[in-house]
């Protein structure tokens, strides 16, 4: 468990959710992503490349979440949707299958949502999603989830998203996933 000066354990009030430059912060970035996400030395290599070349896509947003020293321990970015970019490209049959191709258009899409372990369940995660999509112009978001019931699964139903449609194999990704979408502005407690 962490601690900060004085022995306390970290709370959601110590951490601040703002702007982030994460092209110049992707390695922290994917640090969060590897503990939190289980990814490998050579997956966090493919997808450094990948994430700094989403950021060049018009509209491309992140946002970070950082303690008082400065320490990046969770993030999120996304993008307005482009049919022509690989994700929507594999999840469009998909979709289409479901009778829900539409959501491919008008819609903002949450490439990446990670929190490091350390501070899950701390309403982080919520935080950031809440936040991006605050500020996305379009009328609803869309994201792929692992197909398990899993803490994320969960908040993002809690957000208002729902199963448009699963299972969905992405190539060389080793367990189905889910395609979850939901109006905008997401549900509050």
């Amino acid at each position: 468990m962490l601690h900060l000066p004085g022995g306390r354990t970290p709370e959601p009030e110590d951490v601040v959710v703002g702007s982030l430059d994460l092209a110049a912060r992707v390695d922290e970035a994917l640090d969060v992503q590897a503990v939190a996400f289980g990814l490998t030395d050579e997956e966090v290599g493919v997808r450094r490349h990948i994430v700094l070349r989403h950021l060049k896509s018009p509209g491309a947003r992140a946002l970070g979440a950082t303690t008082p020293s400065g320490r990046l321990v969770g993030f999120v970015y996304g993008m307005p949707n482009n049919r022509t970019h690989w994700w929507s490209t594999v999840v469009q049959p998909y979709l289409r299958a479901a009778g829900h191709e539409d959501w491919l258009d008008d819609s903002f899409v949450i490439t990446e949502l990670h929190v490091h372990p350390e501070y899950q369940h701390r309403g982080i995660g919520r935080r950031l999603i809440t936040t991006i999509t605050d500020g996305a112009g379009e009328p609803r978001s869309i994201l792929s989830a692992i197909d398990t019931e899993s803490p994320a699964r969960a908040l993002y139903r809690s957000l208002g998203y729902r199963d448009l449609a699963r299972p969905v194999l992405f190539p060389s990704a080793p367990s189905p996933y889910a395609v979850m979408g939901a109006p905008l502005p997401l549900r509050r407690h």
